[in-house]
């Protein structure tokens, strides 16, 4: 089957080129490293160090250049959505598999047979406008919760930090035939691709740990295990987790876990950086409305206070707009 990438950045490079030595029909959709691709294919260094050359993998700069394929993986993030949303009708014909790998809670969450009160909801912070949702059919749409961390070390590899599975789930629960031929195919290519029928709980489980600790460490500038082990910072993200749990028990979603063993799944990936800390170093627009704004927004629908995310949030607005701002005045002064 023809898969379109959209975005080669570390995770969609990660899936693109395990697929494509599966034997897959990969394309990748990227403005920044398109030519380095085409040119000269993708690595990707595993986590033994192993190195994975796809030369057989196609990238271009625009999903007109793609054309319609049979799966659609929209593995930028999500902030990004949003803006290239009217161009991915060039990738999707009436039969064609979207699966959203972004974090946080999604544009769809209360679309595509959600059950509860709040039906039909659309959530600001994950889709501001309703942009999103005017373009992208749920019908169409398959979740997924992305658990690996790699980086794009060059515009032509990619390095694979840990992890291995993604999460996959119809937004109505069922376990239909399109989405256990996703699983199979991820899982030919060597990757752990579980169908859930409660994609939604699966989303929260993730989710609690991101709104926590990406933060924390993008105001910080500490790793995962640093958060974990100093007791301040253990416990500013024990609160934070103990307004989301609320906020997402109220909602249905039960979790399988409990806050304590949460974060220790968190110090054991050890000096990890977050890829909200990873994106402050850089410069680059911070994930922060789908993780940690969209929680809030919840609290606020369903009247739940949130007043220790709330706070880091605040702290976490600004330095999105003191980024912005320096990012300005360096554009200024190169023009």
């Amino acid at each position: 089957m023809s898969i379109a990438i959209v975005g080669a950045g570390a995770i969609g490079g990660y899936l693109g080129v395990r697929l494509a030595e599966a034997g897959e029909d990969v394309t990748f959709i990227a403005r920044s490293n398109a030519d380095a691709i085409a040119s000269d294919g993708l690595r990707l260094i595993e986590e033994d160090g192993t190195v994975l050359h796809a030369k057989s993998v196609k990238a271009v700069k625009s999903m007109e250049q793609a054309g319609p394929h049979d799966i659609v993986l929209l593995t930028v993030k999500a902030h990004q959505v949003g803006p290239i949303a009217a161009d991915l009708k060039h990738l999707i014909g009436p039969d064609t598999l979207v699966v959203t790998m972004q974090n946080g809670i999604p544009w769809w969450y209360f679309s595509g047979g959600y059950g509860g009160q709040y039906a039909g909801t659309q959530l600001e912070t994950a889709d501001p406008g309703g942009v999103i949702a005017a373009h992208l059919d749920p019908r169409q749409v398959i979740g997924s919760v992305v658990y690996p961390a790699a980086v794009l070390t060059d515009p032509g590899t990619v390095t694979v930090i840990e992890g291995n599975r993604f999460g996959l789930g119809e937004l109505d629960g069922t376990k239909s035939e399109r989405a256990l031929d996703l699983s199979r195919r991820l899982t030919k290519a060597g990757f752990k691709a579980p169908v859930t029928g409660d994609i939604r709980a699966e989303i929260w489980l993730k989710l609690w740990g991101n709104l926590s600790f990406n933060p924390i460490s993008a105001l910080s500038h500490a790793t995962l295990e640093d958060i974990c082990r100093f007791p301040d910072t253990r416990e500013l993200a024990t609160a934070m987790m103990k307004e989301a749990e609320k906020i997402a028990n109220t909602l249905g979603i039960t979790f399988k876990v409990g806050i304590d063993k949460r974060i220790a799944g968190a110090e054991k990936v050890g000096a990890h950086k977050t890829s909200m800390l990873q994106d402050v170093e850089a410069g680059r627009p911070i994930e922060l409305e789908a993780l940690v704004g969209s929680v809030i927004e919840l609290g606020r629908l369903i009247d739940v206070p949130t007043p220790h995310i709330g706070s880091v949030y605040a702290l976490m607005r600004l330095l999105s707009q003191s980024l912005e701002t320096a990012n300005g005045r360096l554009a200024i002064a190169k023009a």
